[in-house]
């Protein structure tokens, strides 16, 4: 198992491996059958790097334009032919074809979307965070206009799922025919059905400001980053109760990963990766924490 750590420093970087430099690999995705990464370049002009995993490191592959305004998110179809990106600056999403060696193939669908929502200093335009594949439709959050947009692996544009006002939806883990999704500014975690929401449970128990970040799913918990609280909390999957909420041993954790038994937690602010030993599913500290520069994404592999 290798980790591998993105963030806004000066690269992505591989503990005991050392670093490889990109602006900004604020995200990362892998190949699910070749030896190869992908990032973003978190930039006002957005960029996708293709990477080959070699014995000594990290290799460039391809790279190309993300077709938007600071990619935050890239996803690989299970299938390894598409690869999917979110554009947060300025909503825009797009689909990349990718050819036998897990390069660029071909010319992008770009998926442009326009909107706005309640939050005035958030939600003033488009804000897609997240693109996620699921039974062959892409789903993207966006946070800026309360939405779920869909759309088949064409770009053919499908029926959105629309979030109350507010919502600000982050980040979305799908189980079945249950997807879990994160407000980042109403700080709840919502479950969705079908096109509706069925229930929502607050992220955190702490008083106070709580921007929601990440959330995962394993073994019927769910797993949710907490951003002013600084902790991570644990709920059950099937009602939203609350199992355990426990410090993310930093500041400000941005994402996590979960594997072999560890949750390891990109504390941005404090610029730490903390690591947890997984306890009848709660997180326990063990002491062992990555210094990492400004950390937004954990991947294992």
């Amino acid at each position: 198992m290798n980790l591998y750590i993105g963030g806004y420093g000066p690269g992505i970087v591989t503990p005991g491996g050392g670093l490889t430099r990109l602006a900004s690999p604020s995200f990362l995705a892998a190949h699910p059958s070749l030896p190869v990464l992908y990032a973003v370049g978190e930039l006002a002009r957005g960029w996708l790097t293709a990477l080959s995993i070699a014995d000594d490191g990290l290799r460039p592959l391809a790279e190309r334009s993300s077709e938007g305004h600071s990619p935050c998110h890239v996803a690989v179809h299970p299938s390894g032919e598409l690869l999917a990106v979110a554009n947060y600056g300025d909503g825009t999403a797009s689909i990349h074809r990718l050819d036998p060696r897990g390069a660029f193939a071909g010319e992008p669908i770009v998926l442009r979307h326009h909107g706005t929502g309640p939050v005035a200093d958030r939600q003033e335009c488009s804000h897609a965070h997240q693109a996620v594949f699921h039974e062959d439709v892409l789903h993207v959050t966006d946070l800026g206009t309360d939405e779920i947009r869909r759309y088949a692996l064409d770009g053919a544009p499908l029926e959105p799922i629309t979030l109350p006002p507010g919502t600000g939806p982050r980040h979305m883990v799908v189980d079945g025919p249950r997807l879990y999704v994160v407000g980042e500014l109403d700080g709840h975690v919502h479950v969705l059905e079908g096109d509706g929401r069925t229930a929502a449970a607050p992220a955190s128990r702490i008083a106070g400001p709580n921007q929601p970040s990440h959330l995962d799913l394993a073994d019927g918990l769910l797993y949710v980053g907490n951003r002013g609280p600084d902790t991570v909390s644990v709920l059950r999957a099937d009602d939203l109760t609350h199992v355990a909420e426990v410090p993310s041993g930093g500041r400000w954790p941005r994402h996590f990963a979960i594997g072999g038994g560890r949750l390891y937690v990109a504390n941005q602010y404090s610029g730490t990766v903390a690591v947890f030993a997984l306890e009848a599913g709660v997180p326990a500290p063990t002491g062992q924490a990555y210094e990492v520069e400004s950390p937004a994404c954990v991947l294992i592999r």
